[in-house]
């Protein structure tokens, strides 16, 4: 009982349920063979430059803004595509010419190709974050991009070019656009859209460093904010179902205390049937908005479990993400948070309500002084268990010059599940893709290269992102699955999933939207371990239909379509060796 005391001392608030389990705080005996991973985007082609700000951040924008990414197969060839969202400088925003996000086309060979040029993902901006879902059901993914000063709607047109539909569709919005998830909220058949508002400011007129007591950290001059300025409304659009929207925010009760969104995932946490939607916000409660099925939400936060820390403080929330971590079949929840803090892990208790169980699941210590903002549930391994990944990158520069322990550049973070309710943090030993230090900000995974494994892609600030790929192929099993509603909406998000498969049943849900600012392959994963027969796939898709495929393949691309069951199934392609060089762009 010694470490538990030391860890107690050192952390006096921590909670009863923070605490539960703790008695084993050095790492189980048992861990993963090291699997180790590489970072290939120049190899890969994509040349991008996140640009935001200038090197100092002297201004919230510089340092919370851009970053968003997200995998979408625009052209439908099987591939995942890539779009990285751009910000600007506080000189080009001013003069209109900020630089343009880029598109960057999967060529099924490890590499990619910018097509930017002729995509027609034309507007410039400070830009934040995306999302993609086909709010139209026309079987081709859209993209939703949020700017400060107002977001835009880019209509696939379904041959490798989009247009911005913004106006027509009614989805400008207001104020600072963050995160954003497309949803079937009320299960009408058709994608809504949530959108995370950060501060209601004009960046033209930020106060200066050290100007206020609001403009600094551990007394180091820094930016403002985001505490002492204006929070900014989120808004949540109805979608009409003939490609306009309705802004149903004050109607639903969506964020009346105007607090500083940044991440937002959509879940059925509750397993009613109806998809919730959380809320990570910065400085100030983050929010679990209960859907209550007739067209309101109750942030239910606070009593849920979820709205603050174990000790009852407000948090600096950054990404999120749902997941079900230890295979009880019900959704549980990761965030991350500012340095001098913990991360959470939110176990669900199976009755609306969640326990922190950050300090019991070993993640307590480990990030204390890291900054978190791309959040994931993943199983990276293949092993059958979500195991969890964290982008890390401080706001303030400033920190280099002080001996604080805290950096500005930082390394990601990987946490391995045990299996029995415990992580393991494995990523200085995971190879040199995971042991560089940068400022990282958005966070999306996807099988690019289709061979069963999942690949990490990070953005960072002022700088080139990164693709994490496996450096080789461990021998475990699994499968992906693409799903394609009927009466549901196209992409089938928000339908919740069941693999029954060597002894072990997993569960997750479609999703769009989540970590920090950016959208994931909408096709779920699933690692089997060793298993080399599945029993059986059972789903519920959101119009309330079942379905039940039994004895698909392993290690294929299984399509499974609301009505008519398992309708393609591809094989895995062998990995993809890594390129030898970069791939020339096309504009």
């Amino acid at each position: 009982m010694l470490a538990v005391a030391a860890v107690i001392a050192m952390h006096p608030g921590t909670s009863a349920a923070q605490r539960r389990g703790t008695p084993r705080l050095t790492p189980p005996a048992r861990t993963p063979a090291a699997e180790q991973f590489v970072e290939v985007s120049a190899k890969a082609g994509i040349h991008f430059t996140l640009t935001s700000g200038g090197p100092e951040k002297r201004y919230i924008i510089e340092a919370k803004g851009g970053g968003g990414l997200a995998w979408i197969d625009y052209d439908q060839d099987g591939f995942p595509d890539l779009f990285l969202v751009n910000g600007s400088t506080f000189e080009h925003w001013k003069r209109g010419d900020s630089a343009r996000s880029r598109l960057f086309h999967n060529n099924g060979d490890g590499t990619f190709t910018d097509v930017s040029a002729n995509s027609g993902l034309n507007h410039t901006g400070w830009g934040m974050g995306v999302c993609a879902g086909d709010y139209d059901n026309d079987g081709r993914d859209d993209l939703y991009v949020t700017y400060y000063g107002g977001n835009v709607l880019y209509h696939n047109e379904g041959n490798g070019r989009f247009s911005d539909v913004t106006a027509k569709a009614g989805v400008q919005g207001h104020g600072w656009g963050m995160g954003c998830a497309f949803g079937d909220l009320d299960n009408d058949g058709s994608l809504d859209l949530y959108v995370a508002n950060y501060v209601d400011v004009d960046i033209a007129h930020l106060g200066e460093p050290g100007s206020a007591p609001n403009c600094t950290y551990r007394g180091i001059d820094t930016f403002c904010g985001p505490r002492g300025l204006p929070g900014g409304r989120d808004i949540l659009f109805h979608n009409n179902g003939d490609g306009t929207f309705a802004d149903v925010t004050e109607k639903a009760g969506i964020d009346p205390g105007e607090y500083f969104g940044l991440g937002v995932v959509m879940g059925d946490y509750d397993q009613d049937g109806r998809l919730d939607i959380y809320v990570a916000n910065d400085s100030t409660p983050s929010s679990l908005y209960h859907n209550n099925g007739d067209g309101t939400f109750t942030d239910v936060g606070p009593q849920a479990g979820v709205a603050y820390s174990g000790e009852g403080q407000e948090q600096a929330g950054m990404g999120t993400d749902f997941g079900d971590y230890d295979n009880d079949g019900w959704l549980d929840l990761v965030k991350g948070n500012f340095s001098d803090d913990t991360k959470n892990l939110y176990h669900s208790n199976r009755d609306g309500t969640f326990s922190d169980v950050t300090y019991a699941a070993g993640l307590g210590d480990v990030g204390w002084l890291f900054t978190t903002f791309g959040a994931k549930f993943l199983d990276y391994d293949n092993d059958g268990w979500k195991d969890i990944l964290l982008a890390d990158g401080q706001t303030f520069p400033q920190m280099d010059r002080y001996s604080t322990g805290i950096t500005y550049a930082e390394r990601n973070l990987l946490f391995h599940n045990q299996h029995d309710g415990m992580f393991q943090e494995v990523g200085l030993g995971s190879g040199p893709g995971l042991a560089i230090k940068k400022v990282s900000r958005g966070l999306a995974t996807a099988d690019y290269d289709n061979d069963g494994d999942l690949e990490f892609m990070i953005s960072n600030m002022n700088g080139s992102p990164d693709l994490i790929r496996h450096a080789r192929k461990n021998a475990n099993h699994s499968i992906l699955i693409k799903t394609e509603g009927v009466k549901s909406n196209r992409d089938g998000i928000g339908t919740k999933v069941r693999v029954i498969a060597g002894g072990l049943t997993q569960y997750d849900e479609v999703r769009s939207g989540g970590s920090y600012l950016s959208s994931s392959d909408l096709r779920l994963h699933f690692g089997l371990g060793a298993a080399a027969k599945i029993d059986r796939l059972e789903l519920t898709w959101p119009s309330g239909q079942k379905g039940i495929v039994e004895n698909p393949p392993v290690d294929h691309i299984l399509v499974v379509r609301e009505g008519a069951g398992l309708v393609e199934s591809k094989p895995f392609r062998k990995a993809v060796p890594m390129p030898a060089k970069s791939t020339k762009a096309e504009g």
